[in-house]
């Protein structure tokens, strides 16, 4: 069985041409069973009526319902807990991921590979700040992290059972699961793409959204900025250690100038910033770890049609 997994959020003008579309792929897959999981991030609009009305015309669309939206990497992370597939595809319920790619990701896991990326070739109908952003992110993340991740950026993935298994083992919540799965390792590879204009409605990925997405993932995935702080630490005592010798030195050879209380006030500020960031950074790490440590969960299940259906590991 092969599990397409659809977090939508308020993408109930495009449910329905996509359900068709994966129905259409899904026919010229032969010897293959579909299940197609929609994961509802609590939408406010037409989305649950619509999701129940393409769940009473076809028995393979499944439906997970959040009680509050939890953003679109839970939805991803609450779709593998349940889905039963030897392998999970997942896309983004506006189209712009086209579902007609779905046998050419299924071909190089028939190979072997354990992840297949759908790397992007290009962004139809994007602006250029948002594909600006998006390359930096990625540059970053492959900068500053031990993680690799394709250089123009990932939406769509293939994952094998075994990948699947290892994903619902780790259970943090403020995490990428994009950069999950690349650090997991297993065996990978990559097809290009290009990703469609919208077909309906408006992202939303908003700008907050990415970059809460930036810091959780730099933090779940580097110890780059407590490094830093180390380094920034010794080398403004450093600094201080040098200036003193000087104040000594001009002390004893009688230089003495008047104090100059610009260049005081200068320090104080700068040095005060920099500790401020460090506070800052220290507060991002101790919230994630307080976050995880509380225990609660990083989804909330209204409804499930997959309830009871959770598979075993293999």
């Amino acid at each position: 069985m092969i599990s397409v997994v659809l977090p939508a959020y308020n993408e109930s003008g495009n449910l329905r041409a996509l359900h068709a579309r994966l129905a259409a792929v899904a026919a010229g897959v032969p010897g293959e069973q579909f299940e197609f999981i929609v994961v509802d991030d609590c939408s406010s609009d037409e989305t649950p009526a619509v999701l129940d009305e393409l769940r009473r015309a076809d028995d393979r669309v499944q439906v997970i319902r959040f009680a509050r939206n939890c953003g679109s990497h839970a939805a991803v992370a609450a779709a593998l807990a349940h889905c039963m597939g030897d392998c999970a595809i997942m896309l983004a319920s506006d189209l712009q991921d086209p579902p007609e790619i779905i046998p050419r990701l299924l071909e190089p896991w028939t190979r072997g590979y354990k992840v297949v990326w759908g790397e992007r070739e290009r962004r139809e109908a994007e602006p250029f700040l948002t594909r600006a952003l998006s390359r930096a992110y990625y540059v970053l993340m492959n900068t500053l992290t031990d993680v690799r991740q394709p250089p123009t950026g990932a939406d769509v993935f293939l994952i094998d059972r075994a990948v699947i298994d290892a994903v619902n083992r780790a259970q943090e919540k403020n995490t990428s699961i994009y950069m999950l799965l690349a650090w997991l390792g297993f065996s990978q590879t990559k097809i290009t793409y290009v990703k469609e204009a919208r077909r309906s409605g408006v992202s939303k990925w908003t700008f907050s959204k990415r970059f809460k997405l930036f810091f959780d993932s730099l933090i779940s995935f580097s110890y780059l900025p407590l490094r830093f702080m180390s380094l920034a630490g010794v080398a403004c005592a450093l600094l201080g250690f040098l200036y003193g010798l000087l104040v000594a030195f001009n002390a004893l050879t009688g230089r003495v100038r008047n104090p100059g209380w610009a260049s005081l006030m200068v320090v104080i500020l700068v040095l005060g910033g920099v500790q401020m960031a460090m506070l800052g950074v220290l507060g991002e790490y101790l919230w994630r770890a307080y976050d995880e440590g509380r225990g609660r969960p990083r989804y909330v299940i209204e409804r499930n049609t997959l309830a009871g259906r959770v598979p075993a590991e293999r």
